[in-house]
């Protein structure tokens, strides 16, 4: 991704976190950094810039859920659902998700890849993909490839499980797996030949699934290569409360407290989730410097819960917000998000709990820092900060205000959407244009893979016996809290 050599923008205001709100000014941008800021006379055009969005935890799915036929449900009943997805290009399949993530503001992305491909050859090719898609798009991707070894249709009691199956399904799931699934061994060496896929739009993390899906001796290793290479590592954490139930039954001295032990928890590492971490958990994890994505649209489209993000404040936690690729509209809006965070989390009467500024932190430095690390997005607006910006045109959503006094940041959470996003900058380059993405066409995109997606689908229909059968097994499984001990009453 080329930058532009220089260029100016003129804006209304200037918001960042910690700041208030400033200008009119110039931003004078060169050799992918901001150069200059200076004052102009007012350009009246009610545009605003801010440091660019970081969504912190995302599955890049071009092709969305609905598409499929994986409808919203509680997760546990869902994941099953996510074998309906048609072998798609893996390069169309990640470009149209960043593409649509840019035209939304958003320069950076945690993304968890769900492979399609049935052995390593295959997977280091679609990891090569979605490296080529960050680029052609022009917005920073973290890959971040899921490992798992244990619990591979179920939280803990296998036996269990399949007693919970239809015997059809117990033949099936007895078959091996159709997606690459590596030792850990193979893994690490898989991740360090991803890195040679790095450049300023494309880096790669470690990622153990998730606890439930990761023993012990994998997250020890991962936590050893992580504090060897310096490299960042993303994983699940108690999205759900049977989750949490398998935690608190598996390690009845503390889940944290052993990843503790292991030597997992670092500032290296990012969580997504946390809904039902415990106060002195959030505490571990705050000294730690471990950072929490907060992905609350996709908490209520998955029936998971609310993330307590204000015992995140209280802890002194860090915490970005992440899209999770179920935003609340089906439609990648980040804007959207941030507001739906706030009116949950603002507190309720005069309990004043989180507050704008904190949010656009979450939005941006925060966030940022899960893809970066710690200390990346500290400067924006200061000669030298990268030049990630987003220009946002509140004039058109603001006509009717007549207290001049209003604070642009009170006007961006009221009302703004993707619709009012003007213009990206990443890394000095222009990625969206006038409100549409200028280094790829979108509407292309889109047709090609909906119609790889089609062709896929008449070839190979889904099997939705199998998916039916992991549903009804699933619910009950979980229903009888064989997942923390319980067993399944004689019928």
């Amino acid at each position: 991704m080329a930058t532009t050599a220089l260029f100016h923008i003129d804006v209304d205001h200037l918001i960042a976190p910690g700041a208030s709100a400033s200008g009119p000014a110039r931003l004078t941008i060169a050799d992918g950094e901001i150069a200059a800021v200076n004052p102009i006379s007012a350009p009246l055009n009610g545009f605003v810039a801010l440091p660019a969005f970081a969504n912190a935890h995302d599955h890049g799915r071009g092709l969305r859920t609905l598409a499929f036929g994986a409808v919203d449900d509680a997760l546990e009943s869902w994941l099953p659902s996510l074998a309906r997805e048609p072998r798609l290009p893996a390069f169309e399949r990640a470009a149209l998700a960043f593409a649509r993530m840019a035209e939304t503001g958003i320069a950076a992305t945690m993304h968890v890849h769900g492979f399609q491909a049935a052995n390593a050859q295959e997977a280091l090719a679609e990891a090569a993909e979605v490296a080529r898609a960050a680029e052609a798009v022009g917005i920073h991707v973290a890959f971040a490839p899921p490992f798992r070894n244990r619990n591979p249709h179920s939280y803990g009691n296998e036996a269990a499980f399949l007693e919970a199956s239809d015997p059809g399904l117990r033949a099936a799931l007895a078959s091996p797996p159709s997606v690459w699934r590596p030792t850990i061994e193979d893994y690490l060496g898989f991740v360090d030949r991803v890195a040679e896929f790095a450049g300023p739009c494309f880096s790669v993390q470690y990622c153990p699934a998730g606890y439930q899906w990761v023993t012990d001796e994998a997250i020890a290793a991962i936590a050893s290569a992580s504090a060897r290479t310096g490299r960042r590592i993303h994983m699940h954490l108690l999205e759900t409360r049977y989750q949490r139930e398998w935690a608190d039954f598996a390690y009845p001295h503390g889940a944290l407290a052993r990843l503790d032990e292991l030597e997992f928890l670092s500032p290296r590492l990012s969580v997504a989730h946390g809904i039902y971490l415990k106060p002195d958990e959030q505490a571990l994890l705050a000294d730690r410097g471990v950072i929490v994505s907060v992905n609350t649209s996709s908490n209520f489209r998955l029936r998971s819960g609310i993330a307590p993000v204000g015992e995140f404040l209280d802890q002194g936690l860090t915490f970005g917000l992440g899209l999770d690729s179920l935003p609340m509209d089906d439609d990648d809006d980040m804007l959207r998000e941030m507001r739906l965070v706030y009116l949950n989390h603002r507190g309720f009467g005069l309990d004043d709990r989180l507050t704008p500024t904190r949010l656009l932190r979450a939005a941006t430095r925060d966030g940022r820092a899960a893809i970066f690390g710690p200390g990346d997005g500290d400067k924006a607006f200061h000669p030298g900060a990268p030049a990630d910006i987003v220009v946002l045109d509140l004039g058109a959503i603001s006509g009717d205000v007549l207290d001049p006094s209003v604070d642009p940041l009170t006007i961006m959470l009221t009302r703004a959407t993707r619709r009012q996003v003007r213009t990206l900058i990443v890394g000095g380059t222009l990625v969206v244009d006038n409100g549409s993405l200028a280094t790829l066409e979108r509407r292309d995109l889109e047709v090609r893979l909906n119609a790889a997606a089609r062709a896929a689908w008449a070839a190979t229909p889904p099997d939705d016996e199998r998916t039916r059968l992991m549903r009804r097994a699933v619910r009950t499984f979980y229903g009888c809290g064989c997942h923390a001990g319980g067993f399944i009453a004689d019928a």
